[in-house]
């Protein structure tokens, strides 16, 4: 199974993503932000980092990259597509997913090993955790405070969208302790913290995000 991997100028985590992807037992493959075609993948996973340097607003940019619109046709059709982080931004800024990130309320960068429940397992992301697994992954960002309306905010909980949710302590002032939401349909995820970076005992808290990159394969391949 052939996974895509954006590159955006600013990108920081696309090599990090493209390991999860090969140590899951997938095939990574690279995509450049200025791509016109998405190269005959699977699935796609936006990154981590500062696309185009988060100028205007994080992901604000990058929603407008050529390969963007690839993404956001082929999500549309039912492809898996994830974002993490700065992807997690640029999936909002694209309105696959409902919401935004805004600066964290304590106005200071967050960087440590966060403790996640995983609230939803019938996403394309998500199938081979347990509902209600508490997990350990690396959190690092500044603008990473979920926020949305009310009505937007009630309406994910009601429906179950909402996919991880911080345990123990808020690290951004997320509303609802949210660090991850999906779509209705299931196979667009985006989360704050940063999976690839805990698929190996060698480096970062465990093995925890390793789920994430298995569990899309196995849709994929179902």
């Amino acid at each position: 199974m052939r996974i895509g991997v954006v590159t955006f100028p600013g990108s920081l985590d696309d090599g990090d993503a493209r390991r999860a992807v090969t140590l899951a037992g997938g095939e990574p493959v690279a995509l450049w932000h200025g791509d016109h075609d998405l190269a005959g993948v699977d699935a796609v996973i936006l990154p981590g980092g500062f696309s185009y340097g988060d100028y205007l607003r994080a992901g604000a940019i990058a929603r407008f990259a050529p390969v963007m619109e690839q993404v956001i046709d082929a999500a549309m059709g039912g492809m898996p597509v994830l974002g993490i982080c700065n992807g997690f931004q640029i999936l909002c800024e694209s309105h696959l997913l409902p919401g935004a990130l805004i600066r964290n309320d304590h106005r200071t960068f967050v960087c440590r090993d966060q403790v996640l429940r995983v609230e939803n397992t019938d996403t394309a992301w998500t199938r081979d955790f347990s509902a209600g697994q508490e997990i350990t992954i690396p959190l690092k960002n500044g603008e990473g405070g979920y926020v949305a309306s009310p009505d937007t905010i009630r309406e994910l909980e009601e429906s179950g969208r909402v996919v991880f949710r911080y345990v123990g302590v808020n690290p951004n002032g997320s509303l609802n302790d949210i660090a991850g939401v999906t779509n209705e349909r299931g196979n667009v995820v985006g989360l704050m913290p940063h999976p690839e970076h805990a698929v190996e005992d060698l480096c970062g808290p465990g093995t925890d995000g390793l789920g994430l990159f298995t569990s899309v394969l196995e849709r994929v391949l179902a």
